[in-house]
This record gives structure tokens, C-alpha cells and sequence, in this order.
């Protein structure tokens, strides 16, 4: 795995990466913590696919300013670092808030991005605050791999406090539902079977407002699917490449597709 590192808005951001045949991949993680999330899943994916996890400003091993950025800001990073870097036709991957920043990137930067894939998209609007949030997080954690914990503390502890809660507040500030209908590009939506935070009702509901997605669920998984599911989320990542952004490619229009699931 190559460690990439580039100057965005004069500070480094730096990513990981296996290299692989087109399209590029390239993960976005979640609320507070870093690409660390998805590099036991980029290790699988690179062996047939371009795979990255970057870092976005003030997380992992990035640089950031001296304040939080809001979903707009960072969705501009990343734009800018894709360019720094000279990947277009991208498909972006997003977990949990990484949904929200890509969606965001996708439909005010729609020429560099062929695909998505949103993992767990966060926030459904049936539980926008903070403490409806937090529940669901309480509920959704036995269903989470105990390696977990130490990883995002330690994310935790590298972005700081401030960056952390700014994420968290940006999440559910953001209404990702108003997006959807403008993402044109074909779009994978996954959801874990045992995903307390992203019930099932929400992730149809995702589905059903993108103009182009369609539905896996994921068995034996939480919220977390790239780190707990992370060959089977590589398998219908690998799937979809190979069809629905196949053929939206070749010119033809990727519509949506029944649900399916995954082990």
C-alpha cells in the first residue's frame, strides 16, 4: 500500500493507495475519523481495482485549518485533491458522513466522477438530532467489530475534539435528501443487515430519490461494512463497476436494479 501525500489549499493531504486497473476508486470516510476505516477494504479492492482512502483536512494524517469545515468545504478539498492528484471518471465511495461530503462533490462537480457508493449514508431525517443520534449509535455498537473502538478513539484523539463535534454537528445540518434527485451518475447504495443507525426504510428511501441507484444489504454487518464486511462489499463494488458504470460509460444509462444481498 503507497502513501500518497499532496498539497491542497497549501496544507498536505495525504492518502493511501493500491494501484489497479480503471475505474479509480477512491473511499471517503466518516464523521471524525480517517481513512484508517477503509484500508482493510482498499487491500481487497486493489487487487482488481485502482483503490484509495484519503484523509480529508484536519483528519488522520492531514493537515487542516484552524477550524472545522462544513460538508461544502471539504466536498471542494476533495475535488481540489482529485485534481492534484490527476484522477477523473472516479467513482467515490463514502461511509457514513463520506456519503454526505461525496454526494455533495457529486452533484456540484459531477465532470470528474463517473460512480458512486454510498455505504451507510447518514443523516435520515427521521433522526436528525443529536440525542436520537446517539441512540442509534448505542444500539448499533454491538453489532460493530470490538477492534472498532481503539481505531476510532485514536482517530478521535488525532483530529481533536473541536474538528470531531464540528463533523457530527455538519451531519446532521446537512440535509443529503434535498441532493439525491441531482446525483445523475449510477450509484450503489449498501446498508449492513444489523445497521442501527441507517435502518432499512431510509436506505429504500435513498434509493428511490437517486435517479440512478440501486440497493445491497450486506449480512452479518452493523454500520461499519467496509471494516467488518470488507470481501463482500469488495464483491459488489467490483459488480457494479463492472455493469451499471460500465454501461453508463459506454453511453447507455444505468437505472435503478431490484435489491440484493450479500455475505
Amino acid at each position: 500500500m503507497q502513501r500518497i501525500t499532496v498539497a491542497v489549499s497549501g496544507r498536505p493531504t495525504v492518502a493511501w493507495r493500491i494501484a489497479g486497473r480503471r475505474p479509480p476508486v477512491v473511499c471517503v470516510h466518516g464523521a471524525g475519523v480517517s481513512s484508517r476505516e477503509f484500508r482493510p477494504f482498499i487491500e481487497v479492492l486493489g487487487r482488481r481495482h485502482d483503490a484509495w482512502t484519503v484523509d480529508l483536512p484536519g483528519f488522520g494524517a492531514s493537515a487542516g485549518p484552524g477550524h472545522p469545515l462544513g460538508v461544502r468545504a471539504l466536498a471542494d478539498a476533495l475535488v481540489e485533491w482529485l485534481a492534484a492528484v490527476g484522477l477523473d471518471d472516479v467513482v467515490l465511495l463514502g461511509g457514513s458522513f463520506g456519503c454526505q461530503v461525496a454526494v455533495d462533490a457529486a452533484v456540484r462537480h459531477p465532470g470528474r466522477i463517473a460512480g458512486m457508493v454510498l455505504v451507510g449514508p447518514t443523516v435520515d431525517p427521521a433522526a436528525r438530532g443529536f440525542v436520537r443520534q446517539m441512540l442509534r449509535w448505542i444500539r448499533n455498537a454491538p453489532h460493530e467489530s470490538v477492534s472498532m473502538a481503539a481505531l476510532n478513539l485514536a482517530d478521535y484523539r488525532d483530529a481533536g475534539g473541536r474538528r470531531v463535534l464540528g463533523a457530527f454537528t455538519e451531519s446532521l445540518r446537512d440535509r443529503i435528501e434535498d441532493k439525491l434527485p441531482h446525483v445523475l451518475m449510477p450509484t450503489l447504495v449498501v446498508r449492513g443487515a444489523q445497521d442501527r443507525m441507517v435502518p432499512q426504510e431510509w436506505a429504500e428511501e435513498v434509493t428511490r430519490l437517486l435517479p440512478a441507484g440501486r440497493l445491497a444489504v450486506v449480512e452479518d454487518s452493523g454500520h461499519m461494512v467496509p471494516y467488518r464486511q470488507a470481501h463482500a462489499l469488495a464483491g459488489l463494488v467490483v459488480d457494479f463497476l463492472a455493469h451499471e458504470c460500465a454501461a453508463a460509460g459506454a453511453g447507455g444509462r444505468a437505472g435503478p436494479r431490484e435489491q440484493r444481498s450479500a455475505r
